[in-house]
């Protein structure tokens, strides 16, 4: 191997991993495009990687283990994860990461995985002036935005987020969805504690904007902005509920749910994890097609209050699983540049900044401008 390439994408052949490499391309950013399977990585390059002829990049075919990672990982500067469920496959890339003094981003949004992050790893990849940046994601990034973009006004401390998309969820959400849902507590954010969202509490009506329809919505494993707020001292209470437009896709979640936890009840991890896994192939088993904006759309609503004051901002978008991938490949190039505005544990606009973010997605035309209300 010649001079090592700066980033690597690791689960370069997934869905979202594509989407990252085509998006470094257009950055102009060499990578490494990483996985377990070099015949799937080419494949997955040669014919999902939109100008992929023009791109600077190698295929590596590496063991999940932190031996192998660790020496694929010395020499870069940045590694963008995509390998999930995170809380299960993770930990070796994180490992690899610090021993190898990589920056470290990912696209989760598994809650516990980002606590066990934030307590286990978080001090020592700060001591050590790197990035630990998981769920740099349209579901969690873009809402952060709007939220950030509410606390500009002081005196707000409770933060009421919704999140919505359009589409179906590819093989490696699906799996996360349904495997942390059974797996994993979910938690908001309360006086700055956390407390456990009532696993039995069903679907939530929500009036979102943009329609009449009301729209049902599920805590998805409380996501991941009640850990990001927890030490930010101007938020108390964060509490986040999502969904996807199709009203009978959200219908039959819980369902599914439902069923598989039953059935796996009395199971082993391991082998309830493989049941459960075994349960999401069933439910989604196929690459989603190429998002289409006009299809594929999202809204981020963020209600802030205090006790005095209330603002509320929504962010329009579409291609959520594009957001994602530019998301990554922004901070990637950020991270070649100059450090991040925080090392250790962060969230994407506390590495980076939540204005530099917004602008990076409007230029590339993925959201619309915010629309931002305050009211004293």
């Amino acid at each position: 191997m010649s001079e090592k390439k700066p980033v690597i994408v690791y689960g370069a052949s997934g869905y979202t991993g594509r989407l990252v490499c085509e998006y470094l391309r257009e950055y102009n950013i060499p990578f490494i495009a990483a996985g377990r399977s070099a015949e799937k990585l080419n494949a997955a390059m040669k014919s999902n990687v939109a100008g992929i002829e023009t791109a600077d990049y190698e295929v590596v075919e590496v063991p999940h283990t932190v031996a192998a990672l660790t020496e694929l990982f010395n020499g870069a500067s940045v590694v963008l994860n995509t390998v999930g469920p995170f809380a299960k496959f993770g930990g070796e890339v994180v490992q690899a990461c610090w021993a190898s003094r990589c920056h470290y981003t990912d696209t989760t949004g598994e809650q516990d995985w980002l606590i066990t992050l934030d307590q286990e790893w978080g001090a020592k990849f700060a001591n050590a002036g790197l990035l630990l940046a998981p769920g740099i994601a349209q579901m969690y990034t873009t809402g952060e935005i709007a939220a950030q973009l509410c606390l500009e006004t002081p005196g707000l401390d409770t933060l009421d987020i919704a999140v919505f998309w359009g589409g179906s969820p590819t093989i490696a959400s699906t799996q996360t969805i349904l495997v942390n849902a059974a797996m994993a507590k979910a938690y908001y954010l309360e006086q700055n504690k956390y407390v456990e969202h009532q696993p039995d509490a069903g679907l939530y009506n929500l009036a979102i904007p943009g329609q009449h329809e009301l729209a049902l919505a599920l805590p998805w494993g409380g996501t991941s902005h009640p850990v990001w707020f927890k030490r930010d001292p101007r938020v108390a209470n964060v509490k986040v509920l999502g969904g996807v437009f199709n009203r009978a896709l959200m219908l039959g979640v819980p369902q599914i749910v439902a069923a598989a936890l039953e059935a796996t009840k009395d199971m082993n991890p391991d082998d309830r994890y493989a049941a459960l896994a075994q349960t999401a192939a069933g439910v989604m088993n196929t690459m989603p097609p190429r998002e289409n904006p006009r299809v594929n759309k999202s809204m981020d609503s963020v209600y802030a209050s205090g006790p005095l004051r209330r603002a509320h901002c929504v962010i329009y978008g579409n291609s959520n699983y594009k957001q994602t991938a530019m998301l990554q490949a922004y901070a990637a190039a950020h991270l070649l540049q100059q450090p991040p505005k925080r090392v250790g544990f962060a969230s994407g606009c506390q590495a980076f900044g939540h204005h530099e973010l917004l602008g990076q997605l409007r230029s590339f035309g993925l959201v619309g401008k915010p629309v931002l209300t305050v009211h004293d």
